[in-house]
């Protein structure tokens, strides 16, 4: 095994961020105060805020679930009570993992259960399953399920899409005001979104560091440093962090470090992580000398539009601009633009058998790359969290394969 790195040591920081903020959400869900707000990953997290919520996001818990493997075991538990073995597994292992009574949130920090929403809000910007996965649980607590209905398959962001959005967002008020019992306050909105875009641009340095050679950090770790952006943007806790990652990448990179020793090869990651062999493709990786130095997933959390002077509008556009709501051509541009700044010889498609809205190989994206822009392609075949969709053997071998690909043509 190749000698790696010291570990980053901002980890335990966000370690300790993580379990505040679990716990904090527990212990708002068992005294009623403040009211907790289920959200999607990229849902409005800042008028949430804003309104004085607690937030919590499901699909967080089940990369959590992915990640540690419990997936596996809740899964089948949720096709038992009708949701498919091919819709989202991040739902069928949330919703297996609730009616199980189980949830890896115990283990981490002692916590029994996920915390009782007092409303959810859900955008479908990144695919229907969020709204479906959201009503089952207002079913299950009787709790209200509101949220903002985005169109699919954009090509240049219109204003008039942006105004739909924002108006969207900003009706959610009257209902969060009467839940939370808080008047809404449109400075507090602002400072939240102001917290968010400096966070954003923070999370955008820290991926940048990937554009370095040797690479200071790969795909594999952005999975877990992208933590934060998730789920406390729009606090200050975020910034702080990010702050703190960045210095210390700053040191590394002077100290020539690299998260890959003998880094040989650069990759470009397109599609959901395997949550539950991050470690084996990640120790596989830097055995080919090889770093995945960038993602589309990772990317994801990257919100540019964010302007406090203009809340609701910035807010529309940051989730409208999002890669996943874009047609084909838009990703194609957006993947070569990414693929050139990070130096990348090669993009691997991981096409997800659960998860359509996320995996860009099915439309001969891979084969337009090679034909016409000459850089190499991969598809392999998994799941971001159902293990019974992905070989080891044959993800191991194509990689192996793909890697050796990629050298003959550097020597040629």
């Amino acid at each position: 095994m190749t000698q790696g790195p010291p570990p980053i040591a901002t980890t335990k920081m966000m370690k300790k961020l993580m379990a505040d903020h679990f716990l904090g959400l527990d212990r708002a869900a068992r005294e009623g105060s403040p009211k907790v707000a289920w959200c999607t990953s990229v849902g409005p997290a800042e008028l949430l805020h804003a309104m004085g919520f607690d937030v919590y996001f499901p699909e967080n818990h089940g990369a959590m679930l992915g990640a540690t493997r419990m997936s596996t075991e809740t899964i089948p538990a949720a096709n038992a009570v009708g949701y498919s073995p091919d819709i989202c597994s991040y739902l069928t292992a949330d919703v297996g993992a609730f009616l199980k009574g189980t949830t890896p949130l115990t283990r981490a920090y002692g916590i029994e259960s996920v915390p009782k929403p007092d409303v959810l809000v859900f955008n479908t910007n990144q695919c229907r399953d969020v709204q479906d996965w959201f009503e089952w649980y207002g079913r299950h607590f009787k709790a209200p399920v509101i949220g903002v209905r985005t169109q699919r398959g954009v090509g240049e962001v219109e204003e008039s899409m942006v105004s739909d959005i924002a108006a969207q967002i900003e009706a959610l008020v009257p209902t969060l005001e009467e839940i939370s019992g808080n008047k809404f306050d449109i400075d507090r909105l602002r400072e939240t979104v102001g917290l968010s875009k400096q966070c954003t641009v923070m999370w955008r340095q820290v991926l940048e560091y990937g554009a370095k050679t040797p690479a200071q950090m790969t795909f594999f770790d952005h999975t877990i440093h992208m933590a934060p952006a998730v789920v406390l943007r729009g606090k200050p806790e975020a910034v702080a962090y990010y702050e703190a990652l960045l210095t210390e990448l700053k040191e590394r990179d002077q100290a020539g470090l690299s998260a890959v020793p003998g880094e040989k090869y650069r990759l470009y990651w397109d599609g959901m992580p395997v949550w539950g062999r991050l470690r084996m493709l990640g120790d596989l990786m830097t055995e080919l000398n090889t770093a995945i130095v960038a993602s589309t997933y990772c990317n994801s959390w990257i919100f540019d539009a964010f302007d406090a002077a203009d809340p609701f509008r910035s807010m529309a556009r940051a989730y409208l601009e999002l890669f996943i709501v874009r047609d084909e051509a838009f990703k194609e541009k957006y993947i070569q633009r990414h693929v050139e700044l990070y130096g990348c010889q090669g993009i691997v498609f991981h096409d997800a058998k659960t998860c359509p809205n996320n995996s860009n190989n099915r439309y001969a994206m891979p084969q337009r790359f090679s034909e016409v822009h000459g850089v190499p392609t991969l598809v392999i075949n998994g799941d971001l969290n159902d293990l019974r969709c992905f070989s080891d053997e044959q993800a191991k071998t194509n990689l192996e394969a793909f890697v050796e690909q990629i050298a003959e043509a550097a020597a040629a």
